[in-house]
């Protein structure tokens, strides 16, 4: 086969054209920008003098902004486009960077937070209608699932980097040499995604509806798995933010070992992104979606379990294949939110999950004041009612309903 042609089929089995290049390009960027610190914000704000509750608060926020940041921005993107809305998406990031950078106290980088954590939050909607837009249905997954791996690149290197920078330079000094790169980055996202172009029969609409009419207009496919989306939320935000300080604190890891956990887990997903890709777009997505929530309930699980570094790896793993059915998961949201409010769709239903699951901040915190073990069991026990519910519905729903 000659070598053109050899392309031409990778780049069409991959899921590869003009606009979905440029998202990989600016998603690497982006995870280098975020990875080399955003981890290791939980010590960083120890280290400040936050207390348990202003660290609580932090990953309540982190949780909050996923999802009312979701919903403007898919607003944003049915309306300007593409390009505008991802660039402008980053600019706030690097106004965040920079404030975080001139903060001397930790309420400082509760506050910053508001701009820093914005790309991820706003552009998700915009990420998944670029896919939509510009791949047919059959390769959704796919798409999703490149992205997915690629992504995690920077979250394998990023951490290992950054938790070197902690110890040299200690976490405080450490954190701020990380963000100054991020800003650097983040710039030159924002030249990269500047050369998307707005995929053919795409138009951005001006038309408006309501948050509650949108919502009502979910299926109730897209109904069901939201449900089942919040205790599984639930169930991963209510250690979210202790692990680090669990490993860190009461195991005795240094920040070098933490990041080479974060590789792990994400080595672990990149390996069964793409395989899993390929089989639920050809297979359907609901086994993949069921197997997902059951490794989302089995990493506290295995917290629990964890005390050395050995029995964290294994953890960590477990923690990776919760990944296993995303690529399912998100191709049926993207499936389930049609044009020409694709972007609105999918940010309504990533602001009522994730409104209710900030909540799950504040339990993990109240659970970890009685013990980390207190903590772990809870999650396990959302996590698992959240996965036999959502078993249990997949057999009583049509899918075409």
């Amino acid at each position: 086969m000659a070598p053109a042609s050899l392309a031409k089929n990778l780049a069409s089995f991959f899921a590869l054209n003009r606009n979905t290049s440029i998202l990989l390009a600016a998603l690497v960027s982006m995870g280098f920008a975020e990875e080399l610190w955003m981890r290791f914000l939980p010590k960083y704000l120890e280290s400040l003098g936050a207390a348990v509750w202003a660290i609580g608060l932090f990953d309540a926020i982190k949780t909050w902004i996923g999802a009312v940041y979701a919903y403007p921005g898919g607003l944003i993107t049915d309306r300007w486009g593409l390009r505008k809305a991802l660039s402008f998406f980053t600019l706030l990031s690097v106004a965040g960077y920079s404030w975080l950078l001139l903060s001397p106290h930790w309420a400082g980088v509760l506050l910053s937070s508001f701009l820093f954590l914005s790309w991820t939050s706003f552009s998700l909607p915009a990420t998944f209608s670029l896919i939509g837009s510009s791949l047919v249905a059959s390769q959704h997954a796919m798409g999703i699932g490149v992205q997915a791996t690629l992504k995690r690149i920077p979250i394998i290197l990023g951490p290992i980097a950054g938790g070197m920078l902690m110890d040299h330079f200690g976490i405080i000094r450490g954190t701020r040499l990380g963000v100054m790169a991020a800003v650097a980055l983040a710039s030159l996202t924002i030249a990269v995604q500047w050369q998307i172009q707005e995929a053919p029969g795409r138009c951005p609409t001006s038309e408006r509806i309501s948050f509650w009419r949108s919502a009502r207009s979910f299926s109730l496919p897209l109904r069901r798995l939201l449900l089942s989306d919040i205790l599984v939320r639930f169930c991963e935000r209510i250690p979210y933010a202790w692990v680090i300080l669990y490993a860190m604190n009461d195991l005795g890891l240094t920040a070098t070992q933490f990041g080479i956990l974060t590789g792990i887990e994400m080595a672990t997903a990149i390996a069964c992104l793409i395989p899993v890709a390929y089989l639920s777009d050809r297979y359907g997505r609901e086994p993949f979606i069921i197997a997902t929530f059951v490794f989302f309930t089995l990493f506290p699980v295995s917290l629990f379990l964890a005390h050395s570094f050995r029995a964290l790896a294994v953890a960590f793993v477990i923690r990776g294949l919760k990944e296993f059915g995303e690529t399912a998961r998100k191709s049926l949201i993207i499936q389930l939110s049609p044009e020409p409010r694709r972007g609105q769709t999918i940010g309504t239903y990533y602001l009522i999950r994730d409104c209710l699951a900030t909540g799950a901040a504040f339990l993990g915190a109240a659970l970890w004041n009685i013990s980390p073990q207190t903590n772990f069991i809870g999650a396990a026990a959302v996590g698992t009612a959240g996965t036999l519910l959502y078993a249990w519905t997949a057999r009583r729903t049509p899918p075409n309903e």
